[in-house]
């Protein structure tokens, strides 16, 4: 069973793609709804994430404290590396195990999507990488509208954060081009009938 990364920038449209991908009965791995799950989850990583970010990491049911760990995870670069060095790794052994079952229900592919699939090493796991791209004033336009509660400046702070798209794209082995001037489904079709093979 092929496994494939597929990445691109805030506003890109990777969901969308993926989206299409599960219409055609593809299994998605969403790495930051599956980070948030493992964190919540994984006894040992939750201890790992208390020792390292102190008690109130949990709130008082139990439940990840999201406010907490962004002031003190995302203030500081060195604890935001600490921050991924713990979850990336629980993240991969909860892939692994997700990969494996699906394998035994006889997938040809699976699809892992990442905004950060190159920056925190997850590529290196993967057979093959998608890199959905579209221009900058787009994927802006894009975010500003799926989020209102985010400014111009906050959205170029996270693309900063991010690997450059020409980088993405000279990395990936496919490019999705979803800028408005391409249909998405053709190069979707396409896709899957060559990692359907």
């Amino acid at each position: 069973m092929l496994r494939i990364g597929i990445t691109g920038g805030i506003g890109s449209g990777k969901s969308v793609v993926c989206r299409l991908f599960q219409v055609l009965g593809v299994p998605v791995y969403d790495s930051d709804f599956r980070a948030k799950w493992v964190m919540a989850n994984d006894a040992q990583l939750r201890d790992e994430l208390v020792a390292a970010f102190g008690p109130e990491t949990f709130d008082a049911a139990g439940q990840l404290n999201r406010v907490h760990l962004s002031r003190v995870a995302f203030a500081d670069a060195a604890e935001l590396a600490r921050l991924n060095a713990l979850v990336h790794p629980a993240v991969g052994r909860d892939f692994a195990a997700w990969s494996a079952a699906r394998a035994q229900e006889g997938h040809r592919y699976t699809l892992k999507e990442a905004a950060l699939l190159f920056e925190s090493g997850a590529y290196k796991g993967l057979d093959q990488i998608i890199t959905v791209f579209a221009p900058l004033p787009v994927r802006q336009a894009r975010v500003l509208r799926r989020d209102p509660h985010r400014t111009p400046a906050d959205i170029l702070a996270i693309i900063g954060k991010q690997l450059s798209e020409e980088e993405k794209m000279q990395r990936a082995h496919y490019i999705v081009r979803n800028d408005d001037e391409h249909l998405l489904i053709p190069q979707v079709l396409e896709l899957h009938a060559q990692f359907s093979k």
